[in-house]
């Protein structure tokens, strides 16, 4: 299945069995997850267990019931997916196997290219699919950690009135509606209603906010065999943005209070984003083989980023991290009235048909895709000292002293695939991407303007194989491609220019399977992926520099997962171990055989359920994240320690005599309140340190009539 395609008439019918039914998303239906479906791994019709990819797919029953406001709340849901850049307030940043997505390339919103430069809610979200690897032939340019898709709720085939209340610590309150129903002579037409207002109010000092969403699905099932779906949502966050933490000089400092916010100058505004997204979506069946679709989907952004800017110490020359005393250089950040527009369509028709004794599953999409990003000049000022304890206060300097960089881009993306089943166990599968990339900048001050055009292929080849009961092995190899520009600067000689295509390369080994009570799944993935100067460039100062490709990124490493159900049992967890490290460069050669900074070498995700014997509808969660160690700087002198997380919580669901069904939720995240550095992102050259939440507590009501 090309990615995109819907599923017509038979998707809206899986959703509408998704949500009959009654288990808490903390617990885990074995069953239900042995024909879960992912569009993002490209064949949506066949369940993922037998797909030869890695993929996570968190729906929307754990999404409430971890109070998951965000994709880096997720992460406890995935062993190999973590914290890269985690800012309250702030877009999300993650990690998969280790490497960085890319928020303008990584991101899928019902299979279309999205930008993840902005804040993403989930309360109308039915689930979130995490693909792990390359990803080239889902996409035409991304990072090769993986994917994230967001799958929005449709209209259901049983009526759905839903009102959820949480409240959390120091008055957090968040409600929130889901409505559904069908009408029409033959319940051909269907309406959704996702509507949420939250009042933000963390732990964390001076992060007050707000945020609101408006979401609308319907559809028309205009004959047995056509769909047409549409939707949009509005979105509106403001909220101030956490500043991190850094070294102090050569120094690891212990972890500060969690509490304590450096964005807390007298003129720290929040940051806004706002968002306005929509598809439109036919599907039509031509017979009981094929089907084709055609979808159009557009995002508008617009955001106000804004922060009191803690970078560097120019005291001491060092502008990776603070002062040794404790002190730091202070900046006025404003980039203002930010306008990103993403267009794109999907054509695609996918089928079956038999050559001999052989069947293909075979998919064809043609997506084209356009994006637009305009910027105002921005202010980033130096207004004075600040120091870690949070005490030190600077006038403010909006000037607009900085130039930002307009961008245009459009793309052409054609995907063929095919699996082939030569037996009942045995299956080959092959799908080959070719993208046509097209991207233009300039400077706000209309200066060093930039284009170029790439054409890129990618590959991907598996085979799997059914083994013993239900269990499936398989092998793939995978591409993915990211293009780079040399900045516009004069310290490189070739600046503007287009460096060669950075193609990954990925090899996959799996194990997949399972019965009715559990499942599980295992891999051991290797990638390469090519890294360029550009970085090295900037951090030791080389003037001049000739742009170019230096190198590679080797991780590898072992996942682990599994699912088990057993009487008033639910377990659910995983592992994964990393072996990264950096290997051929010459600009920079003491990096070869370094760990990357901010990839923990263990992580251990699990959560539990315990339904209480003898008391009907009560059951007892718990969750435990642990990550091991982090480098903090690229020479590995420096690393965090590792850490362990303990979250617990209470549920209790009751029928009335009316025929309602009330949910009673009661939480508690990071139950011993403890104090440690979750991760140490580096960005524009500055080693960032930020510390793992204080323990909160959230309550909660969920009424479904």
């Amino acid at each position: 299945m090309a990615l995109g395609l819907p599923m017509g008439a038979a998707q809206a019918q899986q959703q509408a069995q998704q949500q009959a039914g009654t288990l808490d998303a903390i617990t885990v239906d074995a069953a239900r997850s042995a024909q879960q479906q992912a569009d993002i791994t490209g064949f949506g019709d066949i369940p993922l267990r037998e797909v030869p990819v890695s993929a996570t797919v968190i729906d929307s029953r754990q999404l409430q019931a971890s109070g998951a406001r965000r994709l880096a709340d997720l992460t406890r849901f995935d062993s190999s997916v973590s914290d890269a850049y985690d800012s309250p307030g702030y877009w999300d940043f993650v990690s998969v196997r280790g490497f960085v997505l890319d928020n303008r390339f990584n991101y899928r919103r019902e299979g279309l290219p999205i930008s993840a430069e902005t804040t993403i809610p989930l309360d109308n979200k039915e689930r979130v699919e995490i693909l792990k690897g390359t990803s080239g032939i889902q996409a035409g340019t991304s990072a090769p950690g993986g994917l994230v898709n967001y799958v929005v709720k449709r209209p259901t085939d049983k009526d759905i009135r839903e009102v959820r209340i949480e409240a959390g610590s120091r008055a957090s309150l968040l409600g929130a509606v889901d409505l559904s129903s069908r009408f029409g002579e033959d319940r051909q037409f269907g309406l959704r209603i996702n509507a949420a207002q939250e009042r933000l109010r963390p732990q964390l000092h001076n992060l007050d906010g707000e945020r609101s969403l408006l979401a609308v699905a319907a559809d028309w099932r205009i004959d047995r065999d056509s769909l047409l779906e549409a939707e949009f949502e509005w979105s509106r966050k403001s909220q101030p943005s956490q500043q991190a933490f850094s070294l102090l000089g050569s120094t690891l400092p212990a972890p500060p209070d969690p509490r304590l916010n450096l964005n807390n100058q007298p003129w720290s505004q929040p940051s806004v984003f706002e968002a306005l997204t929509g598809t439109l979506r036919y599907s039509r069946a031509i017979n009981s083989d094929w089907r084709w679709s055609a979808q159009v989907g557009q995002q508008r952004l617009k955001s106000q980023d804004r922060l009191a800017y803690a970078f560097g110490c120019g005291a001491e020359g060092n502008f990776d991290r603070f002062c040794s005393n404790g002190t730091y250089d202070m900046y006025d950040f404003r980039s203002e009235n930010d306008r990103r527009l993403q267009q794109a369509a999907n054509l695609g028709l996918q089928g079956k048909l038999m050559t001999g004794a052989v069947r293909h599953d075979l998919s064809v999409g043609l997506t084209a895709s356009r994006v637009r990003n305009r910027f105002q000049d921005q202010a980033y000022n130096y207004v004075g000292d600040g120091n870690v304890n949070g005490s030190a206060v600077n006038p403010a300097d909006p000037t607009l002293t900085g130039t930002n960089t307009n961008r245009d881009e459009h793309s052409l993306e054609l995907s063929l695939q095919d699996a082939i089943r030569w037996t009942p166990d045995l299956t080959t599968w092959a799908g080959l991407r070719q993208t046509h990339l097209s991207r233009d900048s300039v400077q706000t001050d209309g200066s060093n303007p930039t284009g170029y055009t790439q054409d890129v292929t990618t590959p991907w080849l598996a085979v799997s194989y059914k083994l013993a009961g239900s269990s499936f092995a398989y092998a793939s190899f995978g591409q993915g491609v990211e293009s780079q520009v040399v900045p516009n600067r004069p310290q490189y000689d070739n600046a503007g220019q287009a460096l060669p295509v950075l193609k990954s390369r990925q090899w996959e080994l799996g194990l997949k399977g399972g019965e009715r009570a559990w499942s599980w799944q295992t891999a051991y993935f290797h990638i390469n992926r090519p890294v360029s100067n550009l970085d090295a460039c900037a951090n030791l100062g080389l003037t001049p520099c000739t742009g170019a490709n230096d190198g590679e990124a080797v991780h590898q490493g072992i996942e682990a997962s599994g699912q088990w159900m057993q009487g008033p049992w639910r377990l659910n967890g995983g592992v994964t171990l990393i072996d990264a490290k950096r290997q051929g460069s010459s600009q920079d050669p003491t990096l070869n055989g370094k760990r990357p900074v901010n990839v923990p070498k263990q992580v251990v995700r699990a959560q539990a359920g315990w339904r209480v014997p003898g008391m009907a509808g009560l059951e007892l969660t718990g969750g435990l994240s642990y990550e091991g160690k982090r480098e903090v700087t690229p020479d590995n002198s420096i690393e965090l320690p590792s850490w362990t997380r303990l979250d617990a919580g209470l549920r209790f669901e009751q029928r009335t005599a009316a025929g309602s069904t009330i949910t009673w939720t009661a939480a508690v995240d990071n139950l011993t309140d403890r104090r440690y550095w979750r991760e140490s992102p580096s960005q524009y050259g500055h080693i960032y340190l930020f510390p793992g939440a204080a323990r909160s507590f959230r309550v909660g009501m969920r009424v479904g009539f």
